[in-house]
């Protein structure tokens, strides 16, 4: 593993019985970057966040975080004793306050940052008083946050970070983020549904599907290689023009990475009236991977 990369997989692997939850993913995590995980349901994005905590082991290929072999059971806590992760589960005891379970936590980590921990309670509105258990759901995502953010981690695997929250709670979490890899340097690797936030905070974008990696590049790169092209003819559409092209009457539209001149080229020749050619969205491109590798 090179030293500027945080995360790194090779055809990582993982199979529950007869079924494959990750199917040879490969990807790369720069350090000191925002990475949004991209996937529709089912693609095996929790399974591999748990592979990279050492929660779950691979059933094959190699896997490193921090430099740290995620197969190797001895090098996992290491691991966890450097990154933060925000499950799925936001569950807490009833038993235990608010404030409890920050002074229990902090004892675990040397580099627990009392600092950050009083600006997310503030932040994020929690009341150190308050039964960590009886929370609601948003408060409870902010609270798993706040314990991620607050523990001095060089990683932070956050599975639906912002899942439950509402709008401003969701803006503060994001820009918690920014900060943090700001002021810090920390890489933070992120799944989740809302592309928006993924497009308002990450430079660099992992997009999977059943398992594999479609997208691993940086954000910019990726919007700088796409382009949405609307096609217009004077009469009906020509069938079979463009692969992957939308066809609606007189209009074609289709998203293209690479010769987007070529495109432009051929839709003259084939009598276009008209050629327009626009930035696409990470939504588009989303979209379009994950219909590309279904059947």
């Amino acid at each position: 593993m090179t030293n500027d990369l945080a995360i790194e997989t090779r055809d990582l692997r993982k199979r529950f019985g007869d079924r494959d939850a990750v199917t040879g993913l490969t990807l790369a995590v720069p350090r000191g970057s925002i990475c949004g995980f991209l996937g529709p349901n089912g693609a095996g994005k929790t399974t591999t966040l748990k592979m990279l905590m050492g929660m779950t082991r691979p059933t094959s290929g190699e896997g490193r975080v921090l430099g740290k072999d995620v197969a190797d059971a001895a090098q996992c806590v290491e691991v966890r004793r450097r990154a933060g992760f925000v499950g799925e589960d936001k569950r807490f005891p009833w038993s235990i306050t608010v404030g409890e379970l920050l002074r229990f936590t902090s004892a675990f980590y040397p580099r627990w940052r009392a600092d950050l921990c009083e600006r997310y309670l503030r932040a994020f509105a929690l009341s150190p008083r308050a039964s960590a258990g009886r929370l609601s759901a948003g408060m409870r995502s902010r609270l798993a946050l706040l314990l991620a953010l607050s523990r001095g981690a060089e990683l932070l695997l956050l599975d639906e970070p912002t899942e439950g929250l509402d709008p401003e709670a969701i803006e503060s979490a994001l820009q918690a983020l920014v900060s943090l890899v700001a002021e810090q340097g920390t890489t933070v690797f992120f799944a989740s549904h809302q592309l928006a936030h993924v497009e308002q905070i990450a430079d660099h974008v992992c997009i999977v599907d059943r398992g594999r990696a479609l997208v691993n590049d940086s954000l910019d790169s990726l919007l700088a290689s796409h382009r949405r092209v609307l096609i217009v003819f004077g009469g009906e559409a020509p069938k079979d023009a463009f692969e992957g092209a939308r066809r609606d009457g007189r209009t074609l539209s289709l998203l293209a990475s690479g010769d987007v001149l070529g495109i432009v080229a051929r839709a003259k020749a084939l009598n276009a009236r008209s050629v327009d050619v626009q930035p696409a969205t990470l939504k588009e491109i989303f979209l379009e991977s994950a219909k590309g590798a279904r059947p």
